[in-house]
């Protein structure tokens, strides 16, 4: 028999019809100096017993001489991927009775280090490293302070990472915009991401294995993975269309930000020629889905990612393997192909 599923701070919250922050404070004791009021606090605690929540107590300090403070450096929050990585560590963080900082990086190596010895600092009990450009110098610091840390997003060679699955979410997402392709035999491309980073180089190998299992071929340019920049997108995919006199069968896109870009070119096109072009996006964004065109789209699944993240680090005994791989979900598009 399945084993129920353990009800978390979300459950209560969709019930409470309230938002998650709010049952955390409600259930840490805090919720007097945020002003909610005794009848909300009542109701939450009500539906906690009735669905058998219970707090992690033990987790809420997660070292002795505990300074409350939980730290998470990312690339940056610009886009939905990282803002939502950003909003559930914070969320889990506030169940705890934990302070989060949380600080942006800029994907560069150097500041990555500084904040990571700043934020040691302020004494802070546990680190999550997300999406750093160089995880093993970060990790030495953490090591050397002797500070618990879990990588999230992008793995590292030192301690635990918990990662999207990026090869079966390529593999899957690339499947289906080849089965949704126009054949004009206009070719097939990967724009976005950078071919070095661990989770680009997973996605490029779940792209180019459907190819292969639809007997397609790759071709000295199929793969395009020159950055994440907005302005290079647009350039790379004006190139491919003049290239090809037209837009390609298929377009795998690495990222919401590269999306931007190819969609200020796109968005110069008559609309049935775009359409006609078979479009994935790796990440997932709502406002994609009012696009008058369809596009095919993975979303990862931050908050169980993040929920596992926080599990490790109070027991990482219990970790399956060094990296641990969480299943993405393919959205599909609303508008027909």
């Amino acid at each position: 028999m399945k084993t129920p599923r353990k009800k978390t701070i979300y459950d209560i919250s969709a019930l409470a019809g309230v938002s998650a922050s709010t049952v955390a404070s409600v259930l840490n004791g805090s919720w007097k100096r945020r002003r909610i009021t005794e009848k909300t606090a009542e109701k939450v605690r009500k539906l906690a017993d009735e669905l058998g929540y219970t707090t992690n107590l033990q987790a809420r300090g997660l070292r002795i001489s505990s300074s409350g403070l939980v730290g998470m450096i990312l690339p940056m929050l610009d886009n939905r991927y990282f803002s939502s990585l950003a909003a559930s560590f914070e969320t889990i963080a506030r169940s705890r009775n934990l302070v989060p900082a949380v600080v942006s990086t800029l994907r560069e190596p150097e500041e990555e280090r500084n904040t990571v010895e700043a934020l040691i600092a302020h004494n802070v009990d546990a680190l999550f490293i997300a999406g750093a450009t160089d995880p093993d110098s970060v990790a030495k610091l953490c090591e050397a302070a002797q500070l618990k840390y879990i990588n999230v997003d992008l793995p590292g060679k030192h301690g635990i990472s918990v990662i999207s699955d990026s090869y079966e979410g390529a593999r899957g997402m690339t499947a289906e915009i080849i089965h949704r392709s126009h054949t004009q035999n206009r070719g097939y491309y990967f724009i976005g991401g950078v071919e070095t980073d661990y989770n680009t180089s997973a996605r490029i190998a779940g792209f180019v294995e459907a190819l292969a299992s639809a007997g397609i071929a790759i071709q000295p340019d199929t793969i395009q993975a020159n950055g994440y920049d907005p302005a290079i997108a647009e350039a790379t995919i004006r190139s491919i269309y003049k290239k090809g006199n037209g837009l390609p069968d298929v377009l795998f896109v690495n990222s919401t930000i590269v999306f931007e870009g190819i969609v200020r070119f796109l968005k110069t096109l008559p609309v049935e020629e775009v359409r006609k072009c078979s479009i994935g996006c790796y990440d997932w964004d709502p406002f994609i889905e009012l696009l008058h065109f369809p596009v095919v789209m993975v979303r990862q699944n931050v908050q169980a990612m993040m929920e596992r993240a926080y599990a490790l680090l109070d027991e990482p005994e219990t970790a399956k393997s060094p990296i641990e791989r969480i299943p993405t979900e393919l959205i599909m598009p609303l508008t027909a192909s």
